[in-house]
């Protein structure tokens, strides 16, 4: 891997890393091997450390002997006890914890979680930081913040955490540049590794596997059949598009989307093509915290008159999110504003193709199929041209293993080579 760091305190400069596939040159048998080597471990305090992201920033099958060491999440209940499964609000982010703990790490690395800081609150932070010698990594995960209608408070978290960070990371070139244009620091490119742990991914390559196999045995016996009776045979399986409206997060806009798309189902623009719309019962319940009447009542109207298909549940867990996305033939993202997605990267584990709309750097994530969204207003005929465009496109396997075991080991590289300048 070409790297290489800069003198000036803070800032990483390093070409930017491929996406899937990892960097080139590494042994698949011991990616990384040599990258990874130290004498003793790096011990980082990040915020948080239990977050799917997090956990695949260390190489797959990590030995005994770690080269980097992420602390447990504190309990935010006891910051006593470590926390097995809740993480926020995350208790690291106090500078009376810092002063606490300071001799039981050496980099303190933030993510994400910090929406319900101050400004002032995230200054102490720095200040506390800047008292132990402790260097603070930023990963810049959000340019705007998905859960604020008004990005002011986050510009102003990210007006104290930027130009702080001793080091920073982001996802992708396009967030990279920004970040160069905002605040002048340069920020090491490391993409996102996978999200769907690896086991299921290979499980559900081996099911579509299966269902192709199925659909050809399938095909065969009709068209003998339809030889013999003169009936047609054709009947592939509907493709099934998907939009997710979650708990509508102030980034989501779903309703402009799915009028859409239905309306091209039933002006029969899409052939046989099914809207799968899933929703939580908290937005689409009458009885629900954050019900929402207008996209509710559109949608049932929708799916009485026969144009979608409506599934409303609680939140899906880990599994029942992945066996949601892989049936999918594409997932269309909602998002009015926003800068990267997990939900992206599930869905490019799992074969699922994704339409996402032309904002923040999805494009620049892995290959999407974009539609034109331009603040509130969204074209429709784009929308629908990418729909089309992924139905004729070929459906992806998914995610190569090889090639995130690689990935996973390139990514914890590039957080170990940023760890040891900063120490130096």
């Amino acid at each position: 891997m070409n790297t290489t760091m800069s003198a000036e305190p803070g800032v990483a400069t390093r070409s930017p890393m491929s996406p899937r596939p990892a960097a080139q040159g590494q042994s698949r048998t011991e990616p990384g091997a040599d990258a990874l080597k130290s004498t003793a471990p790096i011990r980082v305090a990040s915020v948080p450390a239990g977050h799917v992201y997090v956990r695949h920033l260390s190489p797959v099958g990590e030995s005994a002997d770690p080269a980097v060491v992420r602390l447990a999440d504190p309990d935010p209940d006891d910051p006593r006890r470590s926390a097995v499964s809740r993480w926020w609000p995350p208790v690291m982010l106090d500078a009376d914890w810092v002063h606490a703990h300071a001799d039981e790490f050496d980099v303190f690395h933030l993510q994400f979680g910090f929406d319900a800081r101050t400004p002032d609150e995230l200054r102490a932070l720095v200040a506390a930081l800047r008292a132990e010698g402790k260097p603070l990594v930023y990963t810049v995960h959000d340019l705007r913040n998905p859960h604020h209608a008004d990005r002011r408070e986050h510009d102003a978290q990210l007006d104290v955490l930027v130009p702080a960070a001793d080091g920073l990371i982001t996802l992708t070139s396009g967030a990279a540049d920004e970040i160069a244009r905002r605040w002048g620091r340069t920020a090491l490119v490391v993409p996102h590794p996978h999200v769907v742990d690896l086991d299921t991914m290979e499980r559900m390559r081996a099911v579509r596997e299966e269902s192709a196999t199925a659909a050809g045995v399938a095909t065969a016996a009709g068209d003998a059949t339809a030889s013999a009776t003169g009936a047609d045979a054709s009947a592939p399986r509907p493709f099934r598009i998907g939009v997710h409206v979650k708990s509508l997060r102030a980034s989501m806009d779903p309703l402009p989307v799915i009028e859409t798309i239905a309306r091209s189902i039933e002006e029969r623009r899409l052939g046989t093509a099914i809207l799968q719309v899933n929703g939580h019962a908290d937005v689409l319940q009458p009885d629900g915290a954050r019900y929402d009447a207008e996209l509710a009542g559109f949608l049932r109207d929708a799916e009485r008159r026969g144009v979608l298909e409506l599934r409303i549940h609680d939140f899906f867990t880990d599994d029942e999110l992945w066996e949601y996305l892989a049936s999918l033939d594409v997932s269309v993202l909602p998002y009015r504003f926003g800068t990267h997605s997990g939900w992206l990267e599930a869905c490019r584990d799992l074969g699922t193709a994704v339409v996402a709309p032309d904002i923040g750097y999805y494009a620049d994530q892995g290959p999407v199929l974009s539609y034109h969204r331009d603040g509130e207003t969204l074209d429709a005929e784009s929308l629908e041209r990418a729909v089309i465009a992924a139905m004729n496109s070929p459906r992806a396997e998914g995610a190569d293993i090889g090639e995130c075991l690689r990935q996973r080991a390139s990514v914890a590289a590039a957080h170990l080579d940023l760890y040891r300048a900063l120490l130096s």
